[in-house]
């Protein structure tokens, strides 16, 4: 009679172990992924808390970079008034906008609350700021510069003057045009929203009458984490809300 002898297969136990090891980066990464936005509230009540599996995490504070300390998740919530109606009664139904959706922060135009300071370089000055205050920086020769050129909307129609570029000091690189529109106030212009020729400035997602309505700045030489969403916001609006022909089907 022959019997084997029993005997542990290193390879085999390092495979189950690298497949324990994986799934417990998988479950990590999930919980993770829900330190922000989660629960979600549902639509059919403000009892019902949706968080699906696995749940939340427990609280972690983070120490920020240039001060104070933040906690996710957290309970805060979004409490602002939702300008759109439901097309319909049931649940998840399309939201209309009631007001002015390029402001009121729905649909494209939606925008997150987020801090209003600037954001700040590992030194803490601004990282977004004019050419006038950066001027260690400058439009290369062979690109166009965009400084003096007409701005013209989506409807053919002149919306202002490109006065200053602001650049992104830690990524060299430029994030916005200032425009001077009529009546002599600046106003941003993202940079991912316009396309820069050498006679004029061209912006689709908004119409030349519409850049005096862009959020603006609070100071002339800064922009906030804050102001950078909500205008940002007002260009994506424009792309389905400029005028209401852009909010219909194409056929």
């Amino acid at each position: 009679m022959v019997t084997s002898m029993p005997y542990i297969d290193l390879a085999q136990i390092v495979l189950y172990l690298f497949w324990i090891f994986f799934a417990g980066v998988v479950y990590y990464l999930l919980r993770e992924n829900k330190r922000e936005g989660y629960p979600l509230d549902s639509d059919r009540g403000g009892r019902i808390k949706v968080q699906g599996w696995p749940g939340i995490p427990r609280p972690k504070t983070y120490k920020l970079t240039h001060g104070g300390e933040f906690s996710a998740p957290n309970e805060q919530r979004d409490t602002r008034p939702v300008a759109a109606t439901p097309v319909a009664r049931h649940p998840g139904a399309p939201l209309e906008p009631s007001g002015n959706p390029m402001l009121d922060g729905v649909g494209p135009g939606a925008y997150a609350m987020r801090a209003d300071l600037p954001e700040r370089m590992l030194g803490g000055q601004p990282k977004i700021v004019p050419l006038r205050v950066a001027t260690d920086f400058h439009v290369d020769s062979r690109d166009p510069d965009p400084r003096g050129l007409p701005v013209v909307g989506g409807d053919g129609r002149p919306g202002g003057t490109v006065r200053d570029a602001w650049v992104d000091r830690s990524e060299s690189l430029i994030r916005y045009l200032e425009v001077e529109v009529p009546g002599g106030a600046r106003r941003l212009l993202p940079m991912t929203f316009c396309k820069v020729g050498r006679r004029q400035v061209e912006v689709h997602a908004i119409f030349g009458s519409q850049f005096a309505a862009v959020p603006a700045t609070r100071q002339p030489d800064q922009v906030t984490l804050l102001e950078e969403d909500k205008i940002c916001g007002y260009y994506g609006g424009g792309t389905l809300y400029a005028e209401p022909a852009r909010a219909e089907p194409l056929l």
